[in-house]
């Protein structure tokens, strides 16, 4: 048993998978991936005690965090261990060849101070992310312990999401209405921590993320939680060799805009072993305007396999941004249990590109709330307090999304109102070429709805069985 436990605390500290390798995912694939490759992470350790810092939720340990990855970094990388207790923090940045180790019960808690996210570049639209790192190599959040975004002192709150006693928590807080007591903002709080915007709706739109990198490549998250992001959660962008495997996201149903993991214009991803349970998009692909200087652009050669994703809008989701196009995903052997859609593809004329070579099989679905499976091309984003004006049509057609070559096979829904639903755009071929083979759905309200004059979708031995309950 000593034996049995000190193989599995090597496979932890060297960010192995349980199978051994991850290049043991890789097998049997539907189409040819560009594996990711495992790199290994640093042997030197310090503790974050040694820096002066205390885990007691009291002292603010922003420059003591800090100051440890920067040296851990100059001394060409190392493992910065945070033990337990809960160590309440401002915004850190990541650097190169570092190894940031939670060890369990250790509670990296992010501080309600905004002011402290502030970023000075006067090009900013946002405010810092609790974890940033642009341009590093070789960077890695480890362990079993939990990492807090303390996200309910940034979001707005959507009086239809939550029940009369959470109102009254909101409220006890602070805050200001809007909409005639509709919507909730965290806007000059009993706290006394100060606004960092003219409005409560400018604020809104400087929310951060929990974890977002820029241009990084070689990146491990394994094992930890994220939680409660002011934002998204896990939020890579133009980045290469993404391995996740075994995080936990978790944040309440309706935080606004919580998406869990975002894979944003990256390549060669691995995403195994995952639990989400959040308030927007579960495992979702975005793909934005096409940048000159970035490592690199698009979502290629991405597998996404053994995850388990409880209430998000969409198990898998891909967009709605997909500008620079998507090709060459595998998802398989995912349970979506009480998602709003199960598989969904999103995307609207100005953030559209072409989608193609994805590959999606074994999945299990239970008690989806909408759709199991629906093609969109007319989606619009809706922030918080947006009205239907507020939306803007784009009148030229560019950047129009295109679905094609998707091919489902082998999913299993019990519980869901329409099996598949798909409808592209009048007088332009935006989804075609989609198969949906061997599977069974147990629908209440359609088994599907599917605007022939503008989606074309190959449906094959497939079992729909109506629940007439």
């Amino acid at each position: 048993m000593k034996k049995l436990l000190t193989a599995l605390l090597l496979l932890a500290t060297l960010g192995l998978s349980a199978k051994g390798s991850y290049s043991d995912y890789y097998t049997n694939l539907p189409v040819k991936l560009k594996p990711v490759t495992e790199f290994p992470l640093p042997t030197l350790t310090k503790n974050l005690r040694d820096f002066g810092a205390k885990g007691d939720g009291v002292t603010l340990n922003t420059t003591y965090i800090q100051t440890a990855i920067d040296e851990l970094s100059r001394l060409g990388g190392g493992r910065l261990i945070i033990p337990q207790g809960v160590w309440l923090t401002g915004p850190i940045e990541m650097k190169s060849n570092v190894n940031l180790h939670l060890e369990r019960n250790a509670v990296l808690f992010f501080s309600p101070d905004k002011e402290l996210y502030v970023d000075p570049s006067p090009k900013a639209s946002r405010v810092f992310a609790c974890i940033r790192a642009e341009r590093c190599t070789n960077i890695s959040i480890t362990g079993e312990g939990t990492i807090d975004g303390n996200g309910a002192q940034w979001r707005p709150v959507k009086r239809m999401k939550v029940s009369d006693v959470e109102w009254k928590r909101y409220k006890a807080m602070g805050g200001v209405e809007r909409q005639e007591g509709t919507l909730w903002y965290p806007w000059e709080l009993k706290s006394g921590y100060p606004d960092v915007a003219a409005t409560p709706e400018k604020q809104e739109k400087k929310r951060n993320d929990l974890f977002r990198i820029y241009h990084c490549e070689n990146v491990l998250l394994s094992g930890v939680t994220f939680q409660n992001a002011p934002k998204f959660h896990v939020h890579p962008f133009n980045s290469r060799n993404v391995i996740i495997d075994g995080i936990t996201v978790r944040c309440p149903w309706n935080a606004q805009n919580g998406d869990a993991i975002d894979i944003s214009d990256c390549h060669q991803v691995l995403i195994v072993n995952s639990t989400v349970d959040a308030g927007d998009d579960g495992l979702c692909m975005k793909s934005g305007d096409y940048k000159e200087k970035a490592l690199v652009n698009g979502c290629e050669d991405i597998l996404i396999q053994d995850n388990t994703v409880y209430h998000a809008h969409g198990g898998f989701v891909i967009g709605s941004e997909d500008v620079c196009g998507m090709t060459r995903i595998v998802v398989r052997d995912c349970t979506f249990s009480g998602t709003d859609t199960g598989l969904r593809f999103k995307s609207g004329v100005g953030r559209g590109g072409k989608t193609a070579d994805i590959y999606i099989s074994n999945i299990v679905m239970t008690d989806i709330l909408s759709d199991a499976i629906i093609f969109q091309c007319n989606y619009a984003d809706r922030p918080a307090g947006s009205k239907e004006s507020d939306i803007v049509v784009p009148k030229e057609l560019v950047k129009v999304p295109e679905f094609t070559d998707i091919h489902i096979s082998n999913v299993v829904c019990r519980g869901t109102q329409t099996a598949i639903k798909a409808s592209g755009l009048e007088g332009l071929n935006c989804v075609h070429d989609i198969t949906v083979t061997d599977c069974t759905f147990v629908y209440t309200k359609a088994a599907t709805d599917i605007d022939t004059s503008t989606a074309s979708l190959t449906i094959k031995d497939v079992n729909f069985v109506q629940d007439k309950k």
